[in-house]
């Protein structure tokens, strides 16, 4: 029985030896991800590994969903690999699964998915506010070009364009994050299955191109923790969660990986900061309503 486990753990917790992490260490199931295991973020999940023994405890439970969401650079990978590794060593049977495959657009049609949002709800929000003209659309023509019309500096210039953007920011804030962008009913219904104690579950793949979809069946049986990474795996959309904890990072951080990882070639731009300032600000609405645990980017724990 886990509980039988758990005890035996915590019974030894003060004194607990954790392994050196190895090469084949596991981490998330998304597709090519690889994950470098950074030592400064090792005390971290050891942090958090101490504080999920007990709260399992807690719990009663023999089964286990536990949420790990932040933003991008928060050490969400390296920390749910490192989790996982140390929960399995210690015999507790775990998996960890990436909710990055569960988007509806693959990344270069959801990003144009967010632009076309923005400038559309622009649009008509200028309409609304009678500020729509001839000559205020050939502006735009040129800032679509220049891709600056999410720009604040542009309103000097053009004052009727705080219209534009405020309009334009309202929309993607009813999208980005949410049933349009994310779906959610499928990874309730992994939860669901994981939790009621299907054996075998077929979990969604997702590439970076639009044939790059697929399901691989995953064996269950005996596993004691899902571990589910992911952005968004703090929202109240989530359903079946037992312990959620937050990896608090800010925006200026965020950008800062994003700009190191080259993961976006306009991740300095207005609108990119845009989308990860609405971003931060849901995981910050998020991490005070949901989050059980809350761990700094310097490792501090700030809830408990």
């Amino acid at each position: 029985m886990l509980q039988d486990k758990l005890t035996a753990i915590i019974d030894n917790l003060d004194s607990w030896q954790f392994p050196e992490p190895v090469e084949d260490m596991p981490h998330g199931d998304m597709p090519g991800d690889k994950v470098l295991i950074s030592d400064a973020l090792i005390p971290h999940a050891q942090t958090l590994f101490r504080l999920l023994i007990e709260k399992m405890k807690e719990k009663g439970d023999n089964k286990y969903v536990i949420a790990i969401f932040g933003g991008s650079g928060s050490g969400k990978s390296v920390t749910t690999s490192l989790l996982t590794y140390y929960l399995n060593n210690a015999g507790v049977c775990t998996y960890a699964l990436s909710g990055d495959n569960y988007p509806r657009r693959i990344p270069e049609y959801n990003d144009a998915e967010r632009l076309s949002i923005f400038r559309s709800e622009g649009l008509k929000g200028l309409l609304k506010e009678g500020a729509y003209s001839t000559d205020a659309q050939k502006v735009l023509d040129e800032l679509w070009k220049k891709e600056t019309d999410s720009d604040p500096a542009e309103t000097e210039a053009y004052p009727w364009l705080k219209i534009y953007q405020k309009y334009g920011r309202e929309g993607l804030k009813g999208y980005l994050g949410e049933d349009k962008e994310q779906d959610y009913a499928q990874i309730n219904w992994v939860l669901n299955a994981f939790k009621s104690g299907s054996e075998k579950i077929w979990l969604k793949r997702m590439g970076r191109t639009e044939d790059a979809r697929w399901y691989d069946e995953v064996d269950f049986s005996g596993t004691d923790v899902l571990l589910l990474e992911w952005t968004h795996s703090g929202s109240e959309k989530v359903q079946g969660v037992d312990i959620s904890i937050c990896l608090r990072s800010t925006p200026e951080e965020t950008k800062a990986y994003r700009l190191f990882r080259a993961r976006d070639g306009k991740a300095d731009s207005a609108f990119v900061t845009m989308v990860l300032e609405i971003e931060q600000e849901k995981l910050d609405r998020r991490m005070e309503e949901n989050a059980d645990i809350i761990l700094s980017k310097e490792g501090e724990v700030l809830r408990k």
